[in-house]
């Protein structure tokens, strides 16, 4: 589904990802794992267009990553949470909602209608500012963003940072729900305290490259 092979990228000439290489199957949900400033979020932008890699490659289904401008990542079936929501704050909540569909030309919103169902209070706020928001509702407007998006492929950077531990619950059991849904999905955490019991594999990043994480959790399959 997705496959990573030696990227490395610079910022402002300072390195920040080296050879790093990962490979995500189709339905597997992974963990990225490391502390902050280890290049987490640059590998999921990296991924997602916003940052240009300077060697190796990215390819998706049949796509070479490179090959395509940042929204139109989003029209191939991926979708992206960051890590600061990056909610349009004077838009409600459905029309953030919808913003993946309408950079990419799509009227279909067969995905805004499941995502309600995945996540019905939601669609109870729908008509909300952004901005009138907590920020653990937002994170949930952000996953839902990133749902109807995502048909294939779900990043998921830092989802639990910041949010209150009822609505980090709801976040785990929506994103617990997703393996049904055949989804792939790579979710980055300083640990893995909340994913540990969904993630099939855990990558660690530190210092921008990727190595063996080793944990005692049986069901894992550390890559």
């Amino acid at each position: 589904m997705l496959t990573i092979e030696n990227i490395g990228l610079s910022i402002q000439g300072v390195p920040i990802l080296r050879d790093v290489s990962l490979k995500i199957s189709e339905g597997t949900t992974c963990g990225l794992i490391g502390r902050n400033g280890a290049g987490k979020t640059t590998l999921m932008r990296a991924i997602m267009g916003l940052l240009p890699v300077e060697s190796g490659s990215i390819r998706f289904g049949g796509h070479i990553l490179s090959d395509l401008k940042a929204h139109e990542r989003a029209g191939i079936g991926i979708g992206y949470l960051p890590e600061d929501r990056r909610l349009i704050s004077h838009f409600t909540v459905e029309e953030n909602i919808k913003v993946p569909l309408w950079a990419n030309n799509n009227t279909d919103e067969t995905r805004v209608k499941w995502v309600y169902e995945m996540m019905p209070e939601i669609g109870r706020f729908a008509d909300r500012k952004a901005l009138t928001l907590s920020g653990g509702q937002q994170k949930l407007v952000a996953l839902a963003r990133a749902m109807v998006a995502g048909r294939d492929l779900l990043l998921l950077d830092e989802p639990f940072e910041g949010v209150a531990p009822a609505l980090a619950k709801r976040l785990m059991e929506v994103i617990s729900n997703l393996k049904s849904e055949k989804l792939s999905v790579l979710i980055s955490e300083s640990d893995y305290s909340h994913s540990e019991k969904v993630v099939n594999k855990v990558y660690s990043i530190e210092r921008g490259q990727i190595s063996i994480m080793n944990t005692t959790n049986a069901a894992l399959e550390v890559v």
